[in-house]
């Protein structure tokens, strides 16, 4: 399993991209989906999770829904116009950021290793 502390800074485009691809999705629904997608490998806790976003809707980039599910609330989060238009900038920066890894990770597939 991957720690906390390495999915910190990754996590809202995490989200950002699971609500591009699924509309609307719960909390629950989005640990379950990261959980699937890594096979395990990186488990989101919701202390982790609801700050990003709670953070993300006063940032007016999610908007949330409230429905009411076998006498339950819940709430349901989803990309507003301004979302939607950072998602691919976010995964770009991410992507960026991965490359700058493997470079030191792994110096002999740099092309600046010497």
């Amino acid at each position: 399993m991957i720690q906390t502390d390495l999915i910190k800074g990754s996590l809202r485009t995490i989200v950002l991209k699971l609500l591009k691809e699924n509309g609307r999705m719960y909390g629950y629904e989005i640990t379950r989906r990261v959980e699937e997608l890594t096979a395990g490998k990186i488990k989101l806790t919701y202390g982790a999770l609801y700050p990003v976003l709670h953070k993300l809707e006063s940032e007016g980039v999610l908007v949330t829904e409230q429905e009411n599910y076998n006498n339950r609330i819940r709430v349901y989060y989803s990309l507003t116009e301004k979302g939607h238009s950072m998602v691919s900038e976010k995964i770009r920066e991410l992507m960026e950021f991965i490359e700058s890894l493997q470079g030191i990770v792994n110096p002999q597939t740099n092309p600046n290793y010497a």
